[in-house]
């Protein structure tokens, strides 16, 4: 028979796992934790131990006790002992944390199915990230209309527009038919004609099952929907009526609305100044032939902004390796703080602190 068990991803936001048996195979549909995981036991800099591996989740029941599922390492100090993996396959949908945060804890005999582009952001993610890590495995790259058989399964991934490019949801083939698992979708992004797609094909392939996202759903819509398109009229609009300067912030990986923003600015003549987080993740992008982003190296249009750190003077031994490889187009607050009408600034939340030193005019936007 065909069995689906929900680990997670119920009444909670994000934290998907899907398990999916077939006869004798055995899939898994994402491995993320949700958005309030382990927040009646942990909190700040009080958090799970990484030496006791799996050991303080599972004593508060925090991730699912799976035999054959976790690495032999996680399981060290753990009742539940380790034995030959007994998932034929994992797939991931996209790469927000969500959906992939706990690929870390699966042995790495299980092979782990991606789309291209999103192992470029996990791989970026592990590159730059503290603590950042999704783990030793064996990644199988996939893009829309490959098939891949996995014992009694052949699944089918199919594009989906996200807040995250290279998204996906799969069609899956069963012994007992169709099943269709949306990952994350929307249909007000620049582009919606992945999502239409995917819908077509999960309607033609008649499925027995549907699995989707709960999280937005409401009998009536209170809140206002504006389309990526509207954000980046609007802010072209702040952008081209001010004299001053303009900061922005998103979600780092959405690529959409920095591209929103890139073009904005550029047509309002004025620079826009980049971290070198949001540099590097741009130039490993540039790998996927499928995604449009400007090169940080090569455009103009683009300024990385670096922060003092050890020594004050910006000296390149005061950053990391990845982080070097912009300096020749580096910017510092000096050159923010007098060029402001001439320039838009991407401001991580986390560097809200440098505008201490950028002292924008009274008036400036945000």
């Amino acid at each position: 028979m065909t069995k689906l068990t929900f680990y997670g991803g119920v009444n909670e936001i994000g934290g998907n796992k899907i398990l999916l048996q077939d006869k004798k195979t055995r899939g898994l549909l994402d491995f993320g934790q949700s958005f309030t995981f382990g927040e009646d036991y942990f909190t700040g800099y009080l958090s799970a131990r990484n030496v006791n591996g799996l050991g303080d989740y599972f004593a508060f029941n925090l991730l699912p006790r799976i035999e054959g599922l976790y690495s032999k390492e996680m399981l060290a100090y753990c009742d539940l002992p380790h034995c030959e993996p007994k998932i034929d396959a994992m797939f991931v949908s996209h790469a927000h944390f969500d959906h992939i945060n706990h690929l870390k804890f699966l042995d790495p005999e299980i092979p782990v199915y991606t789309g291209y582009g999103t192992k470029l952001f996990m791989e970026c993610m592990e590159e730059t990230g503290f603590a950042c890590d999704y783990g030793t495995h064996t990644f199988n790259s996939f893009r829309t209309r490959d098939k891949i058989k996995i014992g009694s399964l052949t699944v089918e991934p199919v594009h989906v527009d996200h807040s995250i490019p290279a998204a996906y949801g799969f069609i899956i083939e069963t012994s007992q038919g169709n099943i269709v698992y949306t990952g994350d979708l929307r249909r007000h992004g620049t582009r919606s004609d992945l999502t239409e797609d995917f819908i077509e094909k999960a309607k033609a392939a008649d499925p027995v099952a549907l699995i989707t996202e709960g999280t937005r759903m409401a009998t009536s819509e209170k809140r206002q929907n504006i389309g990526e398109p509207d954000v980046k009229k609007h802010a072209q609009e702040v952008i081209l009526n001010t004299d001053k300067i303009v900061f922005v912030s998103h979600y780092s990986r959405d690529i959409d609305r920095f591209n929103s923003f890139y073009k904005a600015s550029k047509k309002a003549n004025r620079k826009l100044v980049i971290t070198p987080k949001t540099a590097h993740l741009l130039t490993k992008l540039s790998d996927d032939k499928h995604l449009t982003v400007p090169n940080p190296v090569k455009d103009k249009n683009i300024l990385v902004y670096y922060k003092r750190k050890k020594s004050g003077n910006h000296d390149d031994k005061d950053y990391f390796l990845w982080e070097r490889e912009f300096m020749n187009n580096m910017t510092t607050f000096d050159y923010v703080k007098s060029h402001q009408k001439e320039l838009v600034m991407d401001l991580d939340f986390y560097q809200f602190t440098e505008l201490i030193d950028i002292k924008p005019e009274a008036g400036s936007n945000f």
